[in-house]
């Protein structure tokens, strides 16, 4: 259902049937966003890169190697760091226990997972069901981040959170994508916000896309991003 990153100056992310031949392109260490209105297929996208749907047809490639042939639980392994709008973090376990159980070795540990969310490391004992939904979102964004994958995905980070959290967050993005240069897909109901701290942008309707170009220049028509969003001023 899609062809993903390979480590050459033009990533593919994405062919496939099940999103009627939805073929998105990448560079690496470059972050896509992701937008469109709901219920377009912006979601169906990332789980299926992350393994949580079902694949029909088509094909996923990580570096040269067939996501397609692995199943969710392998292709954190294989380089996916994946924030679903759930978050799925461990609320049994504390916030430390979140982030060693799953860490994996390379840059990102959970010392600087707590370096970027000074909250989380004031928050190291608490279980995940005494943080807020902000708190939460940051020790999801951190798990993906200590697996150290290739490509981190990102669905509707920001969705619900107080502006006051969503500026940390942003930031936080921001310096991973930017100054660490780890690529990223990020789906988002703020497009502008999102638009600011990203490469290149794709519009999904009805599981086609509609529009894809830079970010900047999309974020500089706001007309074309109302139009393709069915946004009415």
């Amino acid at each position: 259902m899609a062809e993903l990153l390979r480590r050459e100056p033009q990533r593919r992310l994405w062919r496939g049937r099940g999103l009627n031949n939805v073929s998105v392109s990448l560079k690496q260490g470059d972050t896509l966003a992701l937008l469109g209105r709901n219920g377009t297929g912006k979601t169906t996208f990332m789980n299926t890169l992350a393994g949580a749907t079902r694949q029909h047809g088509g094909s996923i490639t990580l570096d040269g190697v067939a996501l397609h042939k692995v199943p969710l639980h392998q292709r954190a392994n294989a380089g996916i760091g994946w924030v679903p709008q759930e978050r799925n973090i461990f609320k049994s376990l504390t916030v430390d226990e979140n982030l060693t159980a799953v860490a994996r070795p390379g840059a990102w540990t959970p010392a600087r997972v707590y370096e970027m969310f000074p909250r989380l490391a004031e928050r190291k004992t608490n279980l995940g069901t005494q943080l807020s939904g902000g708190e939460q979102q940051m020790l999801a964004v951190g798990r993906a981040l200590v697996l150290n994958p290739k490509l981190l995905l990102l669905d509707e980070p920001l969705e619900g959170l107080a502006p006051i959290i969503v500026q940390e967050l942003l930031r936080a993005i921001r310096r991973i994508t930017r100054e660490e240069g780890l690529s990223a897909i990020i789906v988002e109901q703020h497009p502008q916000a999102i638009l600011a701290i990203s490469d290149v942008a794709a519009v999904l309707d009805r599981g086609t896309v509609v529009h894809s170009g830079t970010a900047q220049s999309l974020l500089e028509q706001p007309a074309l991003l109302d139009r393709l969003l069915g946004v009415a001023r």
